[in-house]
């Protein structure tokens, strides 16, 4: 259980109206601790926790609450004591004494240093190359393939979770964008505010991300050589795929589902599914929200430009204003405005500028339908021997059942080498029979296990070698 000991209370301290202090005190604290700024060599005494939280203090707001205790800390020094004390209490720092010197640091716990971190990020002053993620996934399967080490394959499965999870944060921050600038509108910003706060973020963060994303690094791009790297994984021989299977057991056991399932095969499958909800469905919807967003950012830049432009143009003010003036005093001012506005330009147009654009002539679109002659003997001779070889070489599952149950009869367990081969399409079955182990014939009321025997079959008319295999039939009881 999380909410348990020193963590009964965990997120007490970010319900108050010190929320937003709090929070800037954590962020300072982190990048204090675990940025390019921390010294490693040196653990944070009381002292020099609270000169961090102070200057915390000094950049947050304060925010308002139903309670008016303003009076409540007589300085900021107070205030971050009692933040100190707050955070230990809940759980977010720890208190730890040094036995030899008896001083206490103060670190954060696990779970503070846990949560503290999407703070962290959220305030957006790190740069995280998510479109990374993608490339990582190769590499390490790559490293799998070349040295079999299962550390790589599961870092592989981890990167390919990160590239939907960072395909919906950036959906998330740019339809955020849109609304802030929206808001931004409604709340009558000057235009060189709101198009210097877009033009920041397109130069700070989709120049570096999104634009890599979608060209360099796009999941498009890599799909097919993560693709080809899989599939040159299940090649790989029997023995190196048990031993992977077995390391996969023994370091991740949550991953089985259970006994006659294979761990490695899931993994590789779940890549797969992965990158291919990646490429056909969140890079589209990508696409169309940063389409969105710059179509939204453009109309409201443009919406400002107008309105900015015409602040000096104020058609109603000024009709206001002409309306509360005396009759004869208003007929002036019109009458002047009229002979301002009633000057004549004469001028001769310059020869020169004057052209006969030459009409474009639009090719003739053949709208007839003619009727196609029919097929000559060659081609309908042609097109039957290709049906009839496409028919011949065509095996289904329920083909596969029909051949093992006869070559079963009344028995439930076979050797591979003793089924029998009367006619091609029994040739073709016995070279598909091993997928009938697989699952998704289970739901037929078919249940197949195969046991490799290790002993190699060269005796065969038709194949040069085979592997040796035991068929084991176990039938569901409402088959």
């Amino acid at each position: 259980m999380f909410f348990t000991d020193e963590r009964l209370h965990f997120f007490r301290p970010l319900t108050s109206k010190y929320r937003e202090q709090i929070v800037e005190c954590l962020r300072l604290l982190h990048e204090r601790l675990y940025s390019a700024r921390a010294d490693y060599g040196e653990s944070l005494k009381r002292e020099q926790v609270l000169d961090i939280f102070c200057e915390a203090l000094e950049r947050a707001p304060l925010l308002e609450g139903e309670d008016d205790d303003s009076g409540r800390f007589k300085s900021n020094r107070e205030q971050a004591g009692w933040v100190l004390t707050a955070l230990l209490e809940h759980g977010w720092l720890e208190r730890q004494v040094d036995q030899a010197t008896f001083q206490s640091t103060y670190p954060f716990s696990r779970m503070g240093r846990l949560f503290t971190q999407p703070l962290v990020e959220a305030d957006g002053r790190s740069v995280r190359t998510r479109h990374r993620n993608t490339r990582n996934t190769l590499n390490a399967l790559s490293a799998f393939l070349n040295h079999g080490e299962v550390y790589d394959l599961l870092d592989a499965h981890e990167y390919s979770e990160r590239i939907i999870a960072d395909f919906t944060d950036i959906i998330a921050e740019l339809e955020e964008r849109k609304r802030e600038l929206v808001r931004e509108v409604e709340a009558q910003q000057l235009v060189q505010q709101a198009s210097d706060q877009f033009f920041d973020f397109m130069e700070r963060r989709f120049q570096p991300d999104v634009a890599i994303r979608l060209s360099a690094d796009s999941v498009e791009k890599h799909r097919e050589r993560i693709q080809e790297t899989i599939e040159r994984i299940r090649r790989k021989p029997r023995e190196w795929k048990a031993q992977a299977e077995r390391d996969l057991r023994r370091l991740a056991p949550d991953l089985l589902i259970d006994a006659n399932s294979s761990v490695l095969w899931q993994l590789l499958d779940g890549i797969e599914s992965r990158l291919r909800n990646a490429s056909d469905i969140m890079l589209p919807a990508l696409r169309k929200t940063l389409q969105g967003f710059t179509q939204r950012a453009d109309i409201i830049i443009r919406q400002l430009s107008y309105l900015h432009s015409q602040k000096h143009s104020d058609v109603v003010g000024l009709c206001r204003e002409l309306s509360s003036l005396p009759a004869d005093e208003c007929a002036a001012r019109l009458d002047a405005a009229g002979e301002a506005m009633a000057s004549v330009r004469l001028g001769l147009v310059d020869p020169a500028s004057v052209r006969l654009r030459e009409r474009r002539e639009r090719p003739p679109v053949q709208s007839l339908m003619s009727d196609l002659d029919q097929p000559d003997d060659d081609t309908l001779h042609e097109l039957g021997v290709q049906q009839l070889l496409d028919k011949a070489f065509t095996i289904n599952a329920s083909n596969l059942r029909d051949y093992l149950r006869s070559a079963l009869g009344s028995g439930t367990r076979i050797d591979n080498r003793d089924l029998p081969i009367s006619n091609a399409r029994d040739l073709l079955a016995l070279s598909h029979l091993i997928e009938l182990a697989g699952a998704d014939h289970a739901s037929h009321g078919l249940r197949v296990r195969i046991e490799p025997t290790g002993k190699p079959i060269t005796d065969e008319t038709y194949f040069s070698r085979r592997d040796g295999f035991i068929i084991d039939l176990e039938q569901d009881d409402h088959a």
